[in-house]
Order: C-alpha cells, then structure tokens, then sequence
C-alpha cells in the first residue's frame, strides 16, 4: 500500500503545482514591468467537504484529480473536486482561483531569482509637470497626454505644431518676432576694415624682389596687350549713275588703358578716281570703363590739295550698347571740322545683325578749295543687315542715303554731281 500511496499523493501535488505555475505572478522579474492584473470578481465557493481537499487513500474518488492537468494547459486552471461539479453558466463571472497568492517558490524546480525592486517603486510621479496621466508613474501609458507645454522652450504658441495635442513650441524663436541671432542682424553702421597693403613676402624678399615680381602679376593678369584689325564697312554701293565703294576701319595695339590706334576711311567711283582717303594715328587713353579719349594727327590724301590736321576726339559705349565717336580736326591752314558718327547692333537671332548707322560732319567755315561750305556739310543715314557666318567673318546687305547740306551742295552742283544719292550695299564686316 505505501508505493500506491506516494503514487497518489504525488500526482495530486503535480495537479497543484501545473495550474500555479500558469498563474505565477511575472511582474516581479526583471524587465517584465507589466500592469498589474485586474482583480477578477471574487465569488464565494461552494462548501467544501472535507474528502475534496484530502485525497483519500482507499476512495477510487481520488482518480480524477489526474484530469486536472489537460484543463490547467487549456488556461482555465484546476478546481477543487467539489467546485469542479458546479459549472457556472456561459457568460457568467469568473471564479477565482484558489491557488492564486501561493507562494511557490518553495516548491522544487521553481527556484526563481529574486526581483530587483523598482528605483521609481514608491515615488509619486503625479508631482512632476505634466505627469498626470496615469495612476502609475512606471506604467507605459503613464507618459501619455504629458503636457509638454511646461518643459523649458516648449511653451505655447497659437499655430504652432498644429493638430498635435500638447505640443506647444511658442517659445522657440519666430521668424516673425524679433531679430533672430546668427546673420539676421539689423545693418550695423561700423567703418569696414582697411584694405591690406602689405603682403607676407615683404617680410621675405627685397623691394626691388617684390617690385619686379608685381610688375610680373599684374602683365600676366590684365596688363597684356592685345592687338585688333577691324573693317566696319567694306562695301560696293551700287546707285544711279556711277557705282562706287566704301571703306572704314581701324587698329589697335595695346592693353586696357593705354593703346596706339590708327584709323582709316574713304570712297570712290568704281573705274574713276578716288575721290576721299584719310588716315589717323591715335594716342588712346581710357579714362572709364566705357569711354577712351584719343589724340593724334589726320592725314588727307585725296581731296587735292592734302590736309594736315590735329585730332582730339573720344570713343565710348553708351547707355543701351550704342557706340559712339566724334572727333575735332584742325588744319595746318587753321581750318576747323568736327565728325560725330554712331551704330548700334540690334541681335535679331545669334548670327542675325541688323545696324543702323549715321554719321555727321561739320566745318566752321567755308574751305572751297575741298569742296566743304560752314555748318553742317554732309551726313550718312544706313541701315545693314548681316548674317555671321563667324564673328570674325559677316556678309551684309543694306541701303545707304548720302546727303550734302548748304554751301557744300552748292560746290558739289559747280562739279557736276547731285546733292543727295541713294545707294544699295554689299559689303562684309570683318576683323581678326
């Protein structure tokens, strides 16, 4: 009988123990921070018997407490033998579970380590700003809803994080508000530094060293000198009567600001004699960045008898990219002339140019002997359309009007010619 006893008795001990270990308390290990569990309504049970709690050694009513451990695995835990007969009702309340507080730890295998205790276990979190969320401080939920509002720069603000519930950033700093700090600074009024004259080879080398190699930086860097040939016009005018041609240009040696030019112009009668030629040669001299001053000599060729004349005259670029030049020249004989001439170059597409030009020329006095009278002499209204086949390199075609004014009309009438001619131009513009 004793081997069917310890038989009994220990099958009755592992029908306890399974249903407990179900219903062990978890919280306390570490890491498993969990919500305490709601306390489930609490029913009286049925009236115990004594045989129910006791296995009895010589009943066969002890058998069916093996039948607990299927049940215990279910998750509905075991039942005395005397509750175990009164099922409640679907849907009713939950009968609470005898072996839940037991202390187990006693039992063996279930040696489990000691849980470290809580460090916030006991404080009251409700104090801290905007902690009021939960009734447990250490719960997960007990963070939610904070108001954020409190914390230090995390103030109020109408607008500000919209659509998100305690978030107030209104005491960060506003674009619209104040002058924020780092480069939105209201102008400051302090005299800029002075502009550095020394240069840490000074220390070094000599001044005769330094001069040299200044004079080095600056040809090398904007001091060059650059050289140019252009002809603006070079041209056959085809007109009632005499065909003619026509030439003007220029050219350059020299840098940005100092420059020798020389330029020349004329015209003539195709299969006829030539009937004007002069050329100059210039001194230029910037004096801004768009205008240059110019002094030098003219020399005549054609008409007979040849002039001489001192030129003082400018070229500069005018507002809207127009250029313009004039010029003063007086004779030998003492007699004064004055030139103003302009063009502008209207960009229809890329290679596309369309110029307008005009030029005027003027006397102080009559000069017979070249056919010049006082005031305005002559003047020039053209109008060229040119196609660049290179920049370098440009065919026109356009219409010329040449007109002689007073005096001057009446010595070209003397001579045989008209006072006024219209002219269709083919020419090409080039330079290199």
């Amino acid at each position: 009988m004793q081997p069917k006893f310890l038989l009994i008795a220990g099958g009755a001990a592992l029908g306890l123990a399974t249903p407990a270990a179900a219903q062990m308390d978890h919280s306390n290990m570490p890491g498993m921070k969990m919500p305490p569990p709601k306390a489930p309504a609490v029913k009286k049970p049925a009236a115990k018997k004594p045989s129910a709690t006791k296995p009895a050694v010589h009943k066969e009513s002890a058998k069916p407490a093996a039948r607990s451990t299927p049940r215990a695995k279910a998750g509905l835990g075991a039942k005395p033998a005397a509750s175990r007969s009164a099922k409640p009702p679907v849907g009713g309340p939950a009968v609470a579970d005898p072996h839940a507080g037991h202390d187990m730890s006693a039992m063996p295998g279930m040696n489990m380590p000691e849980a470290k205790p809580d460090a916030s276990s006991g404080h009251d979190m409700s104090a801290m700003p905007g902690a009021s969320g939960g009734a447990n401080p250490a719960e997960p939920g007990a963070m939610q809803g904070m108001d954020h509002g409190s914390m230090p720069g995390m103030g109020q603000s109408s607008g500000a994080m919209q659509g998100m519930p305690g978030h107030g950033m209104g005491s960060m700093p506003s674009a619209t508000g104040a002058a924020m700090i780092g480069t939105n600074l209201q102008a400051g009024t302090a005299p800029p530094p002075p502009i550095p004259t020394d240069r840490a080879a000074d220390q070094v080398y000599s001044a005769a060293a330094m001069a040299h190699s200044q004079q080095h930086l600056r040809s090398m860097h904007g001091g060059q000198n650059f050289s140019q040939v252009i002809f603006n016009l070079a041209e056959v005018q085809i007109r009632d009567g005499r065909d003619g041609y026509r030439w003007d240009g220029s050219a350059w040696y020299g840098g940005d600001i100092n420059r020798l030019v020389l330029k020349t112009e004329g015209e003539g009668n195709i299969g006829g004699s030539l009937e004007a030629a002069e050329v100059q040669a210039l001194y230029s001299r910037a004096i801004g960045p768009y205008t240059d001053i110019q002094l030098g000599v003219r020399y005549d060729f054609k008409p007979n008898p040849s002039r001489v004349y001192a030129s003082v005259g400018f070229e500069t670029l005018a507002p809207g990219f127009f250029d313009v030049e004039g010029a003063l020249f007086l004779s030998n004989k003492g007699d004064l002339l004055g030139r103003l001439e302009g063009y502008y170059d209207q960009r229809i597409t890329q290679r596309l140019v369309l110029q307008p030009r005009a030029e005027l020329n003027f006397a102080a006095q009559d000069v017979p002997e070249i056919g010049i009278g006082s005031g305005l002499s002559t003047a020039e209204l053209g109008l060229r359309l040119r196609y660049e086949i290179r920049r370098e390199f440009a065919p026109y075609v356009g219409i010329s009007y040449d007109r002689s004014f007073g005096d001057t009309a009446r010595f070209a009438r003397a001579e045989g010619q008209g006072a006024a001619s219209t002219s269709l131009v083919l020419g090409i513009r080039t330079w290199f």
